[in-house]
């Protein structure tokens, strides 16, 4: 062991306090508004319909919670306009900072899903009491585990994220955030609010994945939920399918404010 550690040296990594080398990163997708031609290309072969046109002003935009960055946009873009970036940071505390085209919380949904509505005394609490430390409970509430082997990651040692702090508990009575993958299959559905119910306030919750955002492929099926905000308030979205480590590592600490 200790041969392998002066050969190795130090692996693991100093993000966020410095950015990773992002040029092998499958970031999201961008659309170049200038060489766009609005043939509808993408849009059609988009496998999880996360691209939109705005017939109004014939703006094109993506929907990035339901974006899962296959990259099939740059392949099927014959002028070059559609590209993967490396752009990673992609978590947001509001869902529609995600998406071109909005959506409307509307009164049957269970719990009022936007962050803005966490009241400033409860924000305050939140993050004084979690500053220093987080517990997290994982939950798979339906997911391919794609995103679930990515979570896994983030405990390795290139990424140790106990290194700030952060550590994955057994129980969600011992923790203070779900971080929940999946899209809610029926099974899981009552699952999900039991575990929720079962965390003490105040806690924090992270839709991790495309299924978790919005419901990806598998929104509108008849045995899924659109996304962890139809059943629970959400607090950050990270988007992809799958995130990586570092997008997952970035999603955590904006929920606690602590980006940098």
């Amino acid at each position: 062991m200790y041969k392998k550690i002066l050969k190795h040296k130090i692996i693991t990594q100093n993000y966020p306090k410095t950015s990773p080398d992002s040029s092998l990163f499958i970031g999201k997708p961008e659309i170049d508004l200038e060489k766009c031609t609005r043939c509808g290309e993408c849009m059609v072969h988009c496998p999880s319909n996360a691209i939109v046109i705005d017939k109004n002003s014939n703006e094109i935009g993506i929907n990035y919670d339901e974006c899962i960055f296959c990259a099939l946009c740059e392949d099927i873009c014959s002028n070059g306009s559609a590209k993967m970036t490396t752009k990673f940071e992609l978590a947001e505390n509001d869902r529609n900072k995600l998406r071109m085209r909005k959506i409307v919380i509307t009164e049957n949904n269970m719990i009022d899903k936007s962050y803005e509505t966490l009241s400033l005394e409860l924000k305050k609490k939140i993050n004084k009491l979690f500053k220093r430390s987080l517990q997290i409970r994982e939950v798979d509430a339906g997911s391919c585990n794609a995103c679930d082997y990515e979570i896994n990651a983030v405990n390795n040692p290139f990424n140790d994220i106990e290194r700030l702090g952060i550590h994955f508990v057994a129980s969600p009575r011992h923790a203070d955030m779900l971080l929940v993958t999946g899209s809610i299959t029926r099974n899981m559905e009552n699952a999900l609010i039991k575990t929720y119910n079962a965390t003490p306030d105040p806690k924090l919750v992270v839709a991790v994945g495309a299924c978790a955002c919005s419901g990806g492929i598998f929104k509108g099926n008849y045995a899924t939920n659109n996304g962890i905000d139809s059943i629970l308030p959400v607090d950050v979205y990270i988007p992809g399918c799958p995130p990586r480590p570092q997008t997952i590592i970035y999603g955590i600490l904006k929920a606690l404010d602590r980006k940098s």
